[in-house]
């Protein structure tokens, strides 16, 4: 079984309803098209209101030409959910870009000193992003494993058991996922990444269900070791 904290609860926060009126009312918040990108900067706090955004990161050096730029120049950094928080960091090693990855994503924007008249609401912030980095060090150890067919299988399960929703056949991904956004996060090639997932398809360690989406059949026994 995979559990899954996004579909748990999509909107942890205690006042977030209070919180988004607050910004509505002070012209904080947007919606995107998909695929939209969203005009993210350094210093302000981002909350995914409805929809789901996509991460994504350019080196340095790829940032300096964007008009040659494509899906397979940007390296995939993970999904926010709704309910969920986001910022931009200016020391990185990558130029970070916030994309809506499904149609009608809102997002409400905010400075910090904003939410100091909610300090419960900043605690559950903090909280987020604290088991934010701890998934992020998962990733790290997952994308460690030497054989690309783990690495694959250890991707997956993570955004499964981040986002995923329960069906009959077991958890699945709830938006669609290119193989070029797969590869570029697992750190390999588009074409690898399809060989491998059509011999996950003939293990039965995956099935792709309605609109081309991604599932994990229900397991007795986790995917990933707790090491």
């Amino acid at each position: 079984m995979y559990p899954s904290s996004a579909s748990e609860t999509n909107r942890p926060f205690v006042i977030w309803q209070r919180v988004a009126d607050w910004a509505h009312s002070h012209y904080r918040a947007r919606t995107f098209g998909k695929e939209e990108r969203i005009p993210a900067r350094p210093g302000l706090l981002y909350l995914v209101e409805r929809g789901v955004i996509r991460l994504a990161g350019l080196s340095q050096n790829e940032g300096l030409k964007p008009s040659s730029l494509g899906e397979e120049a940007e390296t995939f950094l993970g999904f926010i959910g709704a309910g969920q928080p986001f910022e931009i960091v200016a020391q990185s090693p990558y130029t970070l870009q916030a994309y809506a990855h499904v149609e009608s994503t809102s997002v409400i924007w905010l400075y910090w000193k904003d939410i100091d008249n909610w300090p419960h609401f900043r605690g559950e912030i903090l909280e987020a992003f604290r088991t934010q980095h701890q998934r992020k060090l998962i990733w790290l150890s997952t994308l460690g494993q030497r054989q690309t067919i783990d690495r694959l299988l250890g991707f997956l399960t993570l955004l499964v058991e981040e986002h995923g929703k329960p069906i009959e056949e077991g958890y699945y991904l709830p938006f669609p996922l290119t193989h070029a956004q797969i590869s570029s996060a697992i750190g390999s090639t588009r074409v690898t990444v399809t060989r491998l997932m059509g011999k996950l398809r003939q293990q039965g360690k995956i099935l792709i269900v309605e609109d081309n989406l991604i599932c994990l059949p229900y397991s007795p026994e986790p995917l990933l070791s707790p090491n």
